[in-house]
């Protein structure tokens, strides 16, 4: 009787054990839900999968300001990386754009007419202290005029996966608002529009594809030679760096940047490193009269994804429930074939909870799959992609598509076998 009862208690207790996890990753998981940021539009995403860990009206199209520098500067490192530009390259200033920069209307340091730059000077004033003359001596430079540089900006934009964005100048002012500049045909009033997950989308792609971008984003400050004989300490309007008061407790924030206009409120749009993970945020139309604010919704959203999510290695299929490593092969000579992930990758999943617990959908290739989808054809080679696995690591947030590979050779089996 008593073995009995000392065995019903062991019972009992690991039930409780069992559904207090269950229930702590559940409330982590509404914690993060439920936030609510004083913004119009916000999102969290991670940087090598793409997961979005939060979002508030992520897709809805709105003014970004000079947060689309972000993709001005993304043009510009494809040029270099093409060779059509190089960072010690010096750009000669017009008078056109040299008014610009002492235009008190706008963001600027100044630039001399007459007076040559380099890319990297150029490139540096317009993302640490938001230069619009230099985004817009980059931008002649890069391609003629604004409507050339724009559908460079659309090229790039489609790399990254927006399709859709609404694209006026490099700057993020209003059409009107660059003169000569600005677009024929178009309404003054019309600035640029995206939406929360289209810049986390373009920020991304920068960071993965030109991550020496970071090390301009992450200057505390930079001296600029306006000329001669006068120089200018350009100081990073980013509060969330670090040593500044809004720099987060459990991360280290090292890029983007900022964005203002009336239309456009203040934005905020930041990369940095937590847990270990490169995450990309954007909070758009906070209020224009409070800089500090799309620095605190920032961090706001910050610590709901961390207080409620941990990342978790991924590193084979079989990782996951309802999954194997390994896929029936059809006329090969072998009958199945060993797969793996393109790359370990990493899954925020709700705190408390594991890797194996998460389901995993495989679909085989089109062109690699038989008639019934459920067998590969051969030939077969080590190393290329065979399917993805479809995954859903936090509910009620998108899922994830992972490349999966053939980890073997695989020969089509001979007739005479």
């Amino acid at each position: 009787m008593k073995k009995r009862l000392m065995q019903l208690g062991l019972l009992l207790a690991t039930f409780v054990m069992i559904f207090s996890c269950f229930t702590a990753a559940f409330i982590s998981t509404a914690q993060a839900d439920q936030t609510k940021l004083e913004a119009k539009a916000a999102i969290t995403m991670d940087a090598q999968t793409g997961q979005i860990l939060f979002q508030q009206n992520a897709n809805q199209k709105l003014a970004v300001a000079s947060c689309t520098k972000i993709l001005t500067l993304a043009v510009i490192e494809q040029d270099i990386a093409d060779g059509k530009l190089s960072w010690n390259q010096k750009i000669k200033i017009n008078r056109k754009v040299a008014k610009t920069s002492t235009d008190w209307h706008f963001s600027n340091v100044e630039l001399k007419a007459g007076h040559r730059y380099t890319v990297r000077s150029l490139c540096e004033s317009m993302m640490i202290v938001s230069a619009d003359g230099s985004a817009e001596a980059l931008a002649l430079a890069s391609a003629g005029s604004t409507a050339a540089f724009n559908k460079k900006m659309q090229a790039v934009a489609k790399k990254a996966g927006v399709h859709d964005a609404k694209i006026y100048n490099m700057i993020g002012l209003s059409n009107g608002e660059l003169g000569s500049n600005g677009i024929k045909g178009v309404s003054k009033k019309a600035e640029n529009a995206f939406s929360a997950k289209d810049m986390a989308l373009i920020s991304r792609y920068l960071v993965t594809k030109y991550p020496d971008a970071l090390n301009i984003t992450k200057a505390t400050n930079v001296e600029f030679k306006v000329d001669d004989k006068q120089s200018y300490n350009m100081l990073n309007i980013n509060g969330m760096l670090p040593n500044n008061g809004n720099a987060p407790k459990n991360g280290t924030m090292d890029g983007l940047k900022t964005g203002s206009t009336d239309k456009a409120g203040n934005c905020f749009v930041g990369t940095g490193v937590f847990n270990n993970r490169r995450l990309i945020t954007v909070v758009l139309g906070t209020d224009i009269h409070d800089y500090s604010k799309q620095f605190k919704e920032t961090n706001k959203m910050l610590e709901a994804v961390q207080g409620a999510y941990q990342p978790v290695t991924l590193k084979q299929p079989s990782d996951l429930k309802k999954l194997t490593n390994q896929v029936r092969v059809a006329h090969g000579k072998r009958k199945t074939v060993k797969i793996g992930l393109k790359q370990t990758a990493a899954l925020w999943l709700p705190k408390g909870s594991k890797i194996n617990q998460v389901s995993g959908q495989l679909t085989l290739s089109k062109g690699k799959r038989t008639i019934g989808q459920h067998k590969l054809r051969v030939p077969l080679k080590k190393g290329e992609t065979v399917g993805q696995i479809k995954v859903t690591p936090i509910k009620g947030q998108p899922s994830l598509h992972l490349p999966v590979v053939s980890q073997q050779n695989v020969t089509k089996k001979s007739l005479m076998n």
